[in-house]
């Protein structure tokens, strides 16, 4: 196996990559699990303390007997048993990430006084490698980040959008098989329980990022009663009816609320990468230089697609408004193909890697809701919105894979309520590409009593111990270590 916290990190750059009562199957999650057996965990990169288990989980909730597959868990124990509380389950991103090296890798940057009371566990999601892994068999075209993000062509046409849907989810039909039919938001909640129940938890504490927030919500309205400390960072926007169909269009406003610093930052007085003059003028030099490689196109060796168009470029902008670390690489982009050149091709991780990722993605996506199958539906969706966010250009409202899924879902998303304990934090950056402060916003509506949000003056995604600000990490971390939360929703600058 690759190093894993370096193959995370080269995932996450690749894939710029993110409702209902209890249901009678949600009791099957809470059945007996033998204690995990720890062991040493493969790959290197990791703290010597983490150590790594396989726990068996039903394949279907509904018949809990049946085939059982692995799910991959990890973990570092509490740095002072004295004053261990629990346990803290990190729920990664995505859909298509994992957190198995998170207890060695960001579960290091939390405080002492929350390391020391809880154990810190990661996890692969359900067909993520190592747990039993699925790979829809694609081809290395479709692995592009512009392909399986579905960015229309530089006319706004769909048709190849359209093509590419039938053929991935033919692919997905032949070699996914049950594993594929079983990835969900709802069967990732109830794998979480049965994490809690091998570790011998009665409740559960919780630090979700991204889609991960979807995931503790859905796991919190889910299993209500099994819940401890709730921390959801960077949330989506949990819409009972269109689900991911909402996170994709998300990045319209996502993209607009943070141009404009990156604009600011790209005209300033002494930045080396500096794109413009004037901060009003970045943004039509951008979109300028994106038509341009519409219509003329700059060959990228070793990349994929291997050019530099349109595309490419505005995908790198979105992966690059993640974190503001990331804007002189962005720049020098620009800068480069401005000139007709390009700079060393990124490196990804293996066709392999990415099937096994892009192959959950699109599962959980296309599993938890039914999508407009009609190509004329998209037509005109892609159309308002390229008039109205020129900057993505129509790939927010555009047809993925799910347009052709073979499959419908066998379940309804979850529906948020307000319903529970109120043991729930979010903490939000105001200026988040993928996941908006206008999404967050619905899901703090939809948990009413039972939440306190955190919203930082602060642009990039992932806001706790990252792109957010020392009040916001602060309020977290006591409310980790303590359980103290604020009375009142707190803005920090």
């Amino acid at each position: 196996m690759k190093e894993i916290t370096k193959s995370a990190a080269l995932i996450a750059a690749a894939s710029g990559i993110v409702f209902g009562v209890v249901a009678p199957l949600d009791a099957s999650a809470a059945g007996a699990a033998p204690p995990l057996k720890w062991g040493r965990c493969a790959g290197g990169g990791l703290d010597a303390r983490q150590r790594c288990a396989t726990l068996r989980v039903p394949l279907d909730y509904g018949r809990p007997d049946g085939r059982q597959i692995d799910i991959a868990v990890s973990r570092i124990p509490a740095e002072k048993p004295s004053a261990r509380r629990g346990a803290l389950l990190l729920i990664p991103g995505g859909p298509g990430g994992d957190s198995l090296g998170d207890p060695s890798g960001k579960g290091q940057k939390l405080p002492r006084a929350v390391r020391d009371a809880y154990d810190l566990v990661g996890f692969a999601p359900r067909g993520n490698a190592p747990s039993t892994a699925v790979d829809c068999g694609w081809r290395h075209a479709d692995l592009a980040p512009t392909t399986l993000r579905p960015w229309p062509a530089p006319d706004g046409s769909v048709t190849g959008n359209m093509a590419a849907a039938r053929r991935m989810s033919a692919a997905c039909a032949r070699h996914g098989g049950a594993l594929l039919r079983s990835i969900s938001t709802r069967n990732n909640a109830r794998d979480v329980d049965r994490i809690r129940a091998a570790l011998g938890e009665r409740r559960l504490s919780v630090w979700g990022e991204s889609y991960g927030t979807y995931v503790g919500a859905a796991y919190s309205e889910m299993f209500r009663r099994r819940t401890d400390r709730v921390v959801l960072d960077s949330n989506l926007d949990p819409d009972p009816v269109l689900a991911e169909r909402a996170f994709l269009a998300e990045f319209e406003t996502g993209v607009e609320d943070v141009f404009p610093r990156f604009a600011a930052w790209a005209s300033r007085p002494g930045n080396p990468y500096r794109l413009a003059r004037t901060a009003a003028g970045v943004r039509p030099s951008f979109l300028r230089l994106a038509a341009r490689l519409d219509r003329e196109p700059i060959p990228w060796p070793g990349a994929n697609p291997a050019e530099l168009n349109g595309n490419v470029l505005r995908q790198t902008m979105l992966n690059d408004f993640y974190d503001p670390d990331d804007w002189p690489g962005l720049a020098k982009l620009i800068l480069a193909a401005r000139k007709g050149t390009v700079p060393p091709a990124p490196a990804t991780p293996p066709d392999a890697v990415l099937r096994n990722v892009y192959s959950v993605t699109g599962a959980t996506i296309c599993n938890d809701v039914a999508w407009p199958r009609n190509a004329s539906w998209y037509r005109r969706a892609v159309a308002v919105s390229r008039a109205a966010y020129p900057l993505t250009a129509g790939m927010p409202r555009n047809a993925m894979l799910c347009a052709a899924w073979p499959y419908r879902p066998r379940e309804a998303p979850v529906r948020i309520t307000d319903r529970g304990p109120s043991d729930i934090l979010l903490v939000q950056n105001e200026r988040d590409p993928a996941t908006p402060l206008t999404g967050a916003l619905k899901l703090r509506a939809a948990l009413g009593r039972r939440a306190v949000m955190v919203v930082n003056d602060s642009t990039g995604h992932d806001a706790y111990l990252a792109n957010g600000t020392a009040c916001g990490d602060e309020t977290v971390s006591r409310f980790l270590a303590t359980g103290e939360r604020p009375r009142r929703d707190v803005h920090c600058r």
